[in-house]
């Protein structure tokens, strides 16, 4: 009993630190609507200068000073990036917010590493808290107990500056109405730098006081930012109270879950918040939100099927892809393949947003399903090659229609939240059902049979499937299932109105997206001979966004451009250069910032401003010369 007295302080004392972060975001996102993915970034911030100024800075004044000024300055770097940055994307959709806060977070992660290195730094002892307590027999560090009296006083302070200040009613009245509060004459710009700077003090805050129970390291903001975005989702978006309580409940269901469901224990937490989300979307202590602002799709001109010149042009692309063996060497053509393999899985989660609106947080999971299944039945059950390639699929198919039942009863933040937690859910069970997934050492020796062994043969392979593919998608678009689906997508009550059942059709949609994603991780297992858990991981599914926001969210076929040159850009960078998260960030919120509609959709608006200019200019002339005669 000792022992588990103990280990419930423990998770106490972890969920300290997890709802100062929580509260941070939340405070951040009620406000100001940004799914701030860098929030993670801040704390790690926190940390790492909070460990240069107490090594600096000697005596108890010294430590504590340095907490709270490492703090501060993490702060006020906070306030520049709202200031230069996240002002410019307020009132676009959620990805774009993602996006450019993703950006952030790598550039973030090389500069940390370009300054105090890549190895791990152990921080100091907390003075007047170096021993521990004795409990029943139980160690208990005398630090955590500091922690677990922390963090009420941190909501009661919180709580007293929302609830009896002029500042904290224009927060909460901003988070029921910013329009409102705006018209009221209240200067927004301020108000949402104010609230920034708040939520990002309280996250350094959050990783400055972890430097005496935990090595500080440059993949603290993905370890956090999970966790974090579980917290907030499962108390509500917006809760202070909500943060405090989902921390505790987190915080000891990996304290306990270790201890009573040891093969389960991760997926503990992300089941809670799948469940949470479902049966109550806007957390257990938020409020149900207005209507979401319009989700990415929305505002794309009138597409139309290709020309006959675009097809040929389009055909003799593919014949130019096709030639790539003839004077390429392996690696180039290993290279092709992981490109061609990218293109499908861009293209499937392409299809799910663009014509279906709907913005997927966790895409990888049916990537990494298809892929799995792959490597069940080639060494479980011993099959060829091809039957592998045509049944793998179904286990991303399966996923897909199971999640996407529950998914497309949401929309906005939560729809994406509730995938994320999804993918989650399967990355947890592939990495600890070791018994059956192999854990985190994978699943080797998946390699393909001997006329596709060589990588031109592969790569041709590769090259024919996406081909079909994304041609397969295009006819989806213009059929009348693809237009009833952007009909939802546009206006829901009029396509119901209308008769079309826009459920079935989103999950439908979710259905056909899975399945093309596993097609893609059917392929990436055999390209590699190997499947991992990595293959179901957030970061995977964040790429799989930014090859989608790089091609253009408006566009039909956009991903397809949007992962050729992610995809090439990304492995040209990681052999050229030792920051190519440095880089690769900067281009992405360069994009999101200078260029949201991407590659295609910018050319595509250049050419139709061209096309614009021209029929004036016809017109002129006509009307001239009817004025003349």
């Amino acid at each position: 009993m000792a022992f588990y007295f103990v280990q419930f302080l423990t998770g106490l004392a972890s969920a300290a630190s997890l709802f100062l972060v929580a509260s941070g975001l939340s405070i951040i996102f009620g406000v100001t609507r940004i799914v701030n993915f860098a929030h993670g970034a801040f704390y790690m911030l926190g940390a790492y200068v909070a460990f240069t100024l107490t090594e600096r800075l000697s005596g108890a004044l010294g430590f504590w000073g340095g907490i709270v000024v490492a703090a501060l300055i993490v702060a006020v770097i906070g306030v520049l990036v709202e200031m230069v940055l996240l002002r410019r994307i307020y009132h676009a959709p959620e990805l774009f917010q993602l996006l450019a806060t993703f950006g952030l977070t790598l550039m973030v992660q090389d500069i940390v590493v370009m300054i105090w290195g890549p190895d791990d730094l152990l921080g100091r002892r907390a003075p007047g808290f170096r021993g521990a307590v004795d409990f029943f027999g139980q160690n208990i560090p005398s630090y955590d107990l500091f922690l677990i009296a922390l963090s009420p006083v941190v909501l009661g302070v919180l709580w007293l500056l929302f609830q009896r200040t002029r500042w904290g009613v224009l927060v909460r009245a901003a988070t029921q109405d910013r329009d409102m509060v705006a018209a009221l004459g209240v200067n927004q710009k301020w108000l949402f730098t104010s609230v920034f700077a708040l939520g990002v003090f309280l996250a350094a805050l959050g990783g400055a006081l972890q430097i005496p129970r935990d090595a500080v390291h440059h993949a603290l903001d993905l370890r956090i930012i999970v966790e974090v975005f579980v917290v907030v989702v499962i108390g509500g978006l917006g809760s202070i109270i909500g943060a405090f309580v989902a921390a505790v409940l987190v915080s000891e269901l990996n304290a306990f879950g270790i201890l009573i469901f040891p093969k389960i224990s991760i997926i503990l937490v992300f089941l809670v918040m799948a469940v949470v989300l479902i049966v109550r979307p806007w957390g257990l202590f938020g409020k149900p939100e207005a209507a979401a602002r319009r989700t990415p799709g929305l505002t794309v001109n009138p597409w139309r099927p290709l020309t006959s010149g675009e097809r040929m042009m389009s055909i003799s692309a593919l014949a130019l892809a096709a030639t790539l063996p003839l004077f390429a060497g392996n690696y180039a053509l290993t290279v092709g393949s992981e490109i061609a393999i990218f293109v499908v899985f861009a293209a499937s989660l392409h299809f799910l947003m663009s014509v279906g609106g709907l913005a997927s947080f966790g895409h990888a999971a049916y990537f990494g399903l298809g892929a799995y299944g792959v490597a069940f039945l080639a060494k479980a059950a011993g099959l060829p090659m091809m039957v592998s390639l045509l049944l793998g699929p179904v286990l991303g198919l399966l996923g897909a229609a199971v999640f996407g039942f529950f998914a497309v009863q949401l929309s906005g933040v939560y729809f994406a939240m509730l995938t994320l937690a999804f993918a989650q859910i399967v990355w947890s069970i592939a990495f600890q059902w070791v018994t059956v997934t192999g854990g985190d050492n994978g699943i080797l020796g998946v390699w393909p049979e001997k006329w596709a062994a060589s990588p031109a043969n592969f790569y041709w392979l590769s090259l024919g499937i996406t081909a079909l593919v994304v041609a397969l998608l295009r006819v989806i678009v213009f059929s009348p299932f693809g237009f009833a689906l952007r009909a939802t997508r546009d206006s829901p009550l009029r396509s119901e109105a209308i008769g079309i059942n826009g459920k079935r059709v989103q999950w439908t949609a979710f259905v056909i997206s899975g399945t093309v994603a596993g097609i893609g991780g059917a392929l990436f297992a055999y390209l590699k001979g190997s499947v991992f858990p990595d293959s179901v991981g957030i970061s995977l599914s964040v790429d799989a966004l930014v090859m989608v926001l790089l091609g253009g969210v408006e566009t039909v076929s956009g991903a397809v451009i949007g992962a050729i040159v992610f995809k090439a850009a990304n492995i040209w960078l990681v052999s050229q250069t030792d920051l190519s998260k440095l880089v690769l960030g900067g281009f992405i919120v360069l994009m999101v910032v200078a260029f949201p509609k991407g590659i295609v959709g910018t050319l595509e608006t250049i050419r139709n401003r061209r096309r614009s200019s021209k029929a004036k200019k016809s017109a002129l002339v006509t009307s001239r010369i009817e004025a003349a005669e």
